[in-house]
């Protein structure tokens, strides 16, 4: 853990060499959060954990702006990353010219599985959006549960809150969610 610290301050000081040293070192934790993301996800994903975990560490290492506080604040970072390319890869989906509207199934019968569509991503980062105006912990806990697979417990310790805290969080912010949602639905349809 020492090791990840050190690193970090190195990467934040421009060394170029942090960033390849640190890699080998939070790969593994990276990649089991980024394979428990996309184990919820629906079905059809383009993306692979792997492709998941390279470019959320890209776009992590590649801005010398950002200054690491701490192993939690890098992997809370790695989740609000995880979180915008997801997002990108469903709205990108959503474009007429990558079929828009249309669901996409498999043509083997045994294989098909209820899909959920990209619009639900999006409607959630909306409705994530609105919240983290409102209560940026609660929304933060919501992207480290859904979208980095955390635990209850591994959130609030990144957070620095309770545990009966975070769980009271999210269940508010679950039912603060679904409400949002169904409202932008509800406002859809008229």
């Amino acid at each position: 853990m020492a090791d990840i610290s050190k690193i970090l301050e190195a990467i934040e000081l421009g060394d170029a060499n942090a960033a390849d040293e640190l890699l080998p070192l939070v790969y593994k934790e990276l990649r089991t959060l980024a394979e428990r993301k996309m184990a919820v996800e629906p079905a059809g994903l383009t993306l692979q954990p792997t492709a998941l975990v390279h470019e959320a560490y890209l776009r992590l290492t590649k801005n010398n702006d950002q200054e690491w506080k701490s192993r939690s604040h890098f992997f809370a970072a790695a989740a609000e990353a995880m979180r915008r390319i997801l997002i990108e890869d469903a709205r990108r989906k959503n474009r007429l010219k990558h079929g828009g509207k249309f669901n996409r199934i498999d043509l083997d019968p045994a294989e098909i599985s209820e899909v959920e569509s990209s619009e639900d991503l999006l409607a959630l980062n909306d409705a994530l959006a609105k919240l983290s105006d409102e209560d940026s912990v609660k929304a933060e806990l919501v992207k480290l549960r859904y979208f980095a697979g955390l635990t209850l417990e591994q959130a609030s310790e990144i957070l620095g809150i309770s545990r009966t805290t975070a769980a009271r969080y999210w269940t508010y912010s679950r039912a603060w969610l679904f409400q949002e949602i169904k409202r932008g639905e509800s406002l859809s349809q008229t």
